[in-house]
């Protein structure tokens, strides 16, 4: 009975297969819709290298802050920093006249004999002794007087009315050098009579700087001239 059910049902299916072909149950796969071509020039652009970050600049350190130097008393000042002790007033003050290279000894030798201040080892400065008195964390804000009533960065401890500049070891016959407190490092002019004060400073010295051969005169710059006559006068 269940077998001739069965067979009535698959000849009516089979019928009406036959009738309505289109109904077949084959799968029918959408079609999706094509892609619209883009213009060539909507294309984008390749983008551009970006270009490699700039490194920042390095921070510069600080200056830091020197002890402050110790007037002694006695026409001496202590710097706790360097160790050294420099005289309070200069040659200018001393003896009221300038120095040439040369006739910077004897104002010396007399400072020893005389035993200043109980000392008889008095001497001149080499740069890098000259530059210990510079404190960059303060060279904008404390100042000493010069003997035309000029500011200078020096700490004001020292005497005024002193002459801005000092005699430095490094000077040679060929290169004449003196430390200017002005320019905060040494001068150099050509072989001549030059002038300039003393700071005596005693202590255990630092080694000097070798000194550079002397330029020639085609290679130094034209207001050099200008420079070494002015350095040349007393007025200083």
């Amino acid at each position: 009975m269940a077998r001739k059910v069965r067979f009535e049902k698959y000849q009516r299916v089979k019928k009406v297969m036959a009738e309505n072909p289109e109904n077949k149950s084959e799968e029918k796969v959408e079609a999706k819709p094509a892609e619209a071509e883009k213009p060539a020039g909507d294309k984008p652009a390749p983008s551009a290298a970006k270009p490699a970050p700039k490194a920042a600049p390095k921070a510069k350190p600080k200056a830091e802050p020197k002890d402050p130097l110790i007037d002694n008393g006695d026409g001496t000042i202590t710097d706790p920093n360097s160790g050294y002790m420099w005289k309070q007033s200069d040659a200018w003050l001393d003896c009221h006249k300038f120095f040439t290279f040369d006739a910077a000894k004897e104002y010396l030798d007399n400072l020893n004999k005389d035993k200043f201040a109980g000392y008889e080892d008095w001497r001149m400065p080499n740069k890098l002794e000259a530059t210990t008195l510079v404190d960059k964390a303060k060279v904008k804000t404390q100042f000493c007087l010069d003997k035309n009533g000029t500011t200078f960065p020096l700490d004001p401890i020292f005497t005024e009315g002193r002459v801005c500049n000092t005699w430095i070891t490094e000077c040679t016959p060929e290169k004449v050098i003196r430390f200017d407190y002005k320019i905060g490092g040494e001068f150099i002019y050509p072989p001549s009579e030059v002038w300039s004060s003393i700071y005596a400073v005693r202590g255990e010295a630092k080694p000097a700087e070798v000194a550079k051969p002397a330029a020639t005169p085609a290679e130094k710059p034209a207001s050099s001239a200008g420079a070494t006559a002015a350095a040349s006068t007393k007025s200083d």
